[in-house]
């Protein structure tokens, strides 16, 4: 359990968890939507679009033998259930199974509480030092449970939509028109908008010559960048507190671009500490707009914006000699 720093005795080993069995409305999802590698369940089912419920089978492993000399009583194993986006959370305990010593339970998953992407993870709660509730361990990499997806990925890459700001079909892009695109980060995946209202935005993102290549390749990277920065703050704003106050890391997208940026954002800081300070300086109002320009520099990095910029300057140069000639 790496994510924060607890001032009494948590785990050092390895939670796991595994999902052994989905069933939709008591029928076996068929095993091909199961990806254990991947942690990640495909749970829109062809000729199933009415189900109602799914009861996923949770195995986990703890470090045992650390628990049996470790410090702590009232031992509970469960196994949670969440979706940010619909801000659902379901709790449901493990039991523990006296041959394997593995811990046991199912989940249920009501799909009306649901929208796009859940998650699901084992937590371990004891009593330590005399305080009962205590988490002291948490599964490292939780499953994903995708409602709208029929092939069990991961990740998923950020959606690109072109579309007419001032005459498409989405009315709350109008009041940006004169935007080239715009990024939304609101849903579980964010999404770039395109403006085909741009006379010429979308035929330069696919020229052909070398140097409309490197021109296309330009652009693309400061839209690349914008997505990142974007992306970046929204992650900020999605950071929560546990129970006694303390800044805990978001899930989903959110988590892998905090992880990505963080070491050129706050360099030299752990992603635990990073937290934390980014928290402290969006509550407190402090070096922010320091911060600001760390962001903008991880972003353009991310989206190799300084080496898009030299090749583009280097071929338009050749153009101009031999133009000149």
């Amino acid at each position: 359990m790496s994510r924060s720093i607890y001032p009494y005795a948590v785990l050092s080993g390895p939670v796991e968890v595994e999902i052994t069995r989905v069933r939709i409305d008591a029928r076996p999802l068929d095993y091909t939507k199961i990806a254990a590698s991947q942690r990640t369940v495909a749970l829109d089912d062809a000729g199933r679009d009415d189900w109602r419920e799914a009861v996923l089978d949770v195995r986990a492993v703890l470090p045992e033998e650390e628990i049996a000399y470790g410090p702590w009583s009232e031992l509970v194993c469960a196994a949670v259930l969440e979706e940010s986006t619909t801000n659902t959370r379901t709790v449901q305990r493990l039991t523990k199974d006296r041959g394997s010593g593995a811990w046991q339970g199912s989940v249920r998953l009501r799909r009306s509480r649901h929208r796009s992407r859940a998650t699901l993870g084992v937590r371990v709660v004891a009593a330590v030092d005399g305080v009962r509730g205590r988490m002291i361990g948490r599964s490292d990499t939780d499953w994903v449970l995708d409602l709208q997806s029929r092939i069990p990925v991961r990740a998923k890459e950020i959606r690109i939509v072109e579309t007419d700001f001032r005459d498409g079909p989405y009315a709350w892009l109008r009041s940006l028109k004169e935007a080239p695109w715009f990024v939304d980060t609101s849903g579980d995946m964010p999404t770039v908008y395109l403006n085909q209202a741009v006379e010429g935005l979308t035929a330069l993102l696919r020229g052909t010559s070398a140097v409309e290549k490197a021109t296309a390749a330009l652009v693309n990277a400061q839209i690349v960048g914008d997505v990142w920065e974007t992306m970046f703050h929204a992650a900020v704003s999605d950071i929560e507190s546990d129970e006694v106050g303390r800044p805990q890391m978001p899930t989903g997208w959110r988590e892998s671009v905090l992880e990505t940026m963080l070491s050129d954002v706050l360099p030299g800081l752990s992603p635990t500490d990073a937290i934390v300070e980014l928290r402290a300086r969006r509550e407190e109002g402090y070096g922010w707009t320091e911060l600001q320009s760390r962001i903008q520099y991880a972003a353009a990095l991310r989206a190799q914006l300084p080496r898009q910029l030299a090749t583009t300057l280097r071929l338009t140069a050749r153009s101009s000699q031999g133009e000149d000639r």
